[in-house]
């Protein structure tokens, strides 16, 4: 659907900002798709763009709504694993398992069917079948040594459902082979491996510890000898005052008299 020039330079101005801010701030995301989709909600683009935002927001009702709708109009099944995952969000992990097996799978790309295979096992894990899970992510893509922007998110959710079935070598094994994909720091398979070596990280001052060395000499200071010694200070101050208004008066009294 074309747009007139100056409604589509709107909405393409509203879009740019949902795609600059969804991951920073997608509570701002959500309020310029929306502005979109008043100027143009029969645009797939801004329909897609609307479910993503509602997405980021966990209003996955209102995603799932707005991915349908994408897809009514392009006919296209690029959305259907993020269309299955707003299932799991809705707390529906068998609508999601279902959409696994349809026919729409085969249809993906390869990055899109590994991120239909990610969210089986998650929608696995949320029924409990943790094994299931485990085998679900097992695949020729999970051992391939070749690295993709989907490798480092696959090997680590292999990492985490291994760790949850209690299998904790192999998970320290695979959380370092997500890590050694993971250039971009997309996930946080550092602090994984961390944690299972028991590796902690502690601010080098707490709140509750007390200074010392020169800090704490200074906080004595400052302390009610302090204190003493300005209000002694004041007093001799107030002293010199005295003696200086009386040497005052005299003089008056002396120019008075002559």
């Amino acid at each position: 659907m074309s747009l007139p020039k100056t409604l589509a330079e709107d909405v393409a101005r509203n879009l740019v900002m949902v795609a600059r801010l969804i991951d920073e701030d997608p509570e701002q995301a959500y309020a310029y798709s929306r502005i979109a989709l008043r100027l143009a909600s029969r645009v797939a683009a801004v329909r897609e763009a609307a479910g993503f935002a509602a997405y980021a927001t966990q209003k996955y009702s209102e995603a799932l709504a707005e991915f349908r709708a994408s897809r009514r109009m392009t006919g296209s099944v690029d959305l259907w694993p993020v269309m299955a995952d707003c299932e799991r969000g809705l707390g529906r992990p068998e609508r999601a398992m279902a959409m696994a097996g349809e026919p729409e799978v085969q249809k993906l790309d390869k990055a899109g069917q590994v991120e239909m295979r990610l969210v089986a096992a998650g929608a696995r894990r949320d029924m409990g079948q943790i094994d299931a899970a485990i085998v679900t992510l097992q695949s020729p893509e999970l051992a391939s040594s070749a690295v993709h922007s989907w490798t480092p998110r696959l090997r680590y959710a292999y990492a985490d459902a291994l760790l949850e079935a209690g299998r904790e070598d192999e998970a320290r094994e695979w959380f370092g082979k997500a890590l050694e994909a993971d250039k971009d720091g997309s996930t946080d398979a550092s602090d994984r491996l961390a944690e299972l070596d028991g590796v902690e990280f502690v601010d080098a001052l707490g709140e509750d510890d007390e200074p010392t060395g020169a800090s704490a000499e200074a906080d004595e200071q400052d302390g009610p000898d302090a204190e003493a010694d300005v209000e002694d200070e004041d007093e001799d101050e107030d002293d010199e005052d005295d003696e200086d208004a009386d040497v005052q008066g005299d003089d008056v009294d002396g120019s008075t008299k002559a």
